[in-house]
This record gives C-alpha cells, sequence and structure tokens, in this order.
C-alpha cells in the first residue's frame, strides 16, 4: 500500500492517481501579473522608483536579503503615515482585485487543464504558486481560486491591522522547499517519502518564473526531468539580458514573452508540455 500523507488536513495520496497528476507551478510578480508590490505602492502615492533604489537597494548593499528588505521598508513606511493612512491588511486584500495580469492568464488554467484531458481522460493539472510578493494580495487576486495553494510572504498585524513585523518570507532557495511539498505532498519537507509514493512526480511538475529569484526552482525541476520556462516582460527591455542568460546558462527550457493567450509561443509550449506529460503518465 501507498503512503498516506496529511497535506493541509487532507489524505492526499491516491495511489490510483498519483501519477497522472501533473503540478504546473507559477512564480506570480513579472510572471504571470506587473510587480504587485509596487503597484499597491503606486495606489498609497508613494514615488516607487525611489523607494526601490532609495531605501530597499541601500540594505541590499549591506547584505540583506531582498525580502526582508522591502517588507522592513513597508513597515517603516506605514508607521511613517498618520494612523488612518497606514498600511493594513485589508488595504492589501483590497488590492488583490486591482492587480493587473498578463494577458491570456485568466483563461490558460482551464484551457491547459482541457489540454492535458484531451490526451488522457483521468489526468489532472493542479496550479501553485510560490512567490516572493506579499501574500494577502496574491490571495485576494481575480486567479487566487485556480491555484490549491499559495506560498508567499505575510506580515504580522497588530490590534488595529496595521503590519508590524515580517511573518513569514520566502526567499530564493525557501521556493525549492515548497516545490519539494507539492512534489511530496507534505508540510514538512524533511518528512521521508519515499519516489514511488510523491503525490505528484518531479518528472510531472512545470516551473514558470521571471528571473533571478527563479533558478533554483528552474534548476531543481530540470534536474529530475520537469520544465522550466521563463517569461519576460516586453516593455522591460533594459531586463532582457539578465534574462537570456538563464538560457545561456542553461538553467530554463525556453524563454518567453509573458503572454499567456492562445495562439503565444508560451502557451503553446506549456500545452504542449502538459500534453506530454499527461501522455507519459502512470506508466
Amino acid at each position: 500500500m501507498g503512503a498516506r500523507a496529511a497535506w493541509g488536513g487532507q489524505v492526499v495520496y491516491n495511489p490510483g492517481l498519483m501519477n497522472t497528476r501533473i503540478a504546473v507551478v507559477f512564480d506570480f510578480d513579472d510572471t504571470l501579473a506587473h510587480d504587485s508590490t509596487s503597484a499597491f505602492l503606486a495606489s498609497l502615492g508613494v514615488d516607487v522608483e525611489p523607494f526601490w533604489r532609495k531605501t530597499v537597494h541601500p540594505l541590499l548593499e549591506r547584505g540583506w536579503d531582498p525580502m526582508p528588505a522591502y517588507m522592513h521598508r513597508m513597515i517603516e513606511l506605514s508607521q511613517s503615515r498618520s494612523a488612518g493612512d497606514r498600511i493594513t491588511g485589508e488595504r492589501l486584500a483590497a488590492f488583490g482585485p486591482h492587480v493587473a495580469m498578463y494577458p491570456g492568464v485568466a483563461d490558460v488554467f482551464g484551457r491547459l487543464q482541457a489540454a492535458a484531458v484531451e490526451v488522457r481522460g483521468d489526468a489532472e493539472v493542479e496550479f501553485y504558486c510560490i512567490s516572493s510578493g506579499i501574500g494577502e494580495i496574491l490571495r485576494h487576486t481575480r486567479i487566487a481560486g485556480e491555484f490549491r495553494r499559495i506560498f508567499a510572504g505575510d506580515f504580522a498585524y497588530n490590534d488595529s491591522d496595521e503590519i508590524i513585523a515580517a511573518k513569514r518570507l520566502v526567499s530564493f532557495t525557501e521556493k525549492t522547499r515548497f516545490l519539494f511539498e507539492i512534489s511530496k505532498g507534505v508540510d514538512d519537507v524533511n518528512q521521508r517519502v519515499e519516489p514511488k509514493d510523491y503525490r505528484i512526480p518531479m518528472n510531472q511538475i512545470i516551473f514558470v518564473g521571471d528571473g533571478a529569484t527563479d533558478i533554483p526552482c528552474f534548476t531543481l525541476a530540470k534536474k529530475f526531468g520537469g520544465k522550466g520556462f521563463a517569461v519576460y516582460d516586453p516593455d522591460q527591455p533594459d531586463k532582457w539580458g539578465e534574462k537570456f542568460r538563464l538560457i545561456d546558462d542553461r538553467r530554463v527550457t525556453s524563454m518567453h514573452t509573458a503572454n499567456y493567450e492562445v495562439g503565444s509561443d508560451l502557451y503553446n509550449m506549456l500545452t504542449m508540455s502538459v500534453k506530454a506529460m499527461a501522455q507519459k503518465a502512470g506508466g
């Protein structure tokens, strides 16, 4: 009998379905949508470019990791504002529906599921998000319901719902921990699960991200036979060289414009990959 692993309070391992599951795992900011944190700050009237260049970047130069650095500066920003104008959980959540998605994102989930079923009737595509963005925003976007789980950063709040500390961080390498959790189907990545009992085999995982923060996940997915696709925003040519290095270093399978519409290169590659995995699943 296969292992029965409790994940999020549910028994998730079903030996009859295990090998027919496929996971498509997305980063969020600059992968599915424009930078949600910057957009939120702009909605507060913050001059975003100086915020990152003059307040966050100096912390990075002093050895801070990017995520605690920007969350720390957001807390300082909030505390510098008047009591009725501070950053709260309610304000973060209320901004979620306003995050601007890239073309085709809203429909790609259902289309990929349909593509897998077209090849194999019992195939099941699950979607996950692993992001260094703010969870309270991401969990309230228009596409939040498409994800089985969203792994992202979180603030702690005081009794007035104001942000006061970084409660949960998702660092570059931390992202790989969540990729293993998705594959194993357990909350504790150190829990021993035999590869044959993994809920989703690693070679049936597709990871889609946009840059350096996603390199560990790209590498992990490719190492075990999965796929890694890098995307870039066509409106940010200054970052194209950085993205191309992912190809040059063979970190990813391929790189595409962040366009998920039917007929786009990215959509075609995702669809072909899902179909190929569904074809091989359960073998």
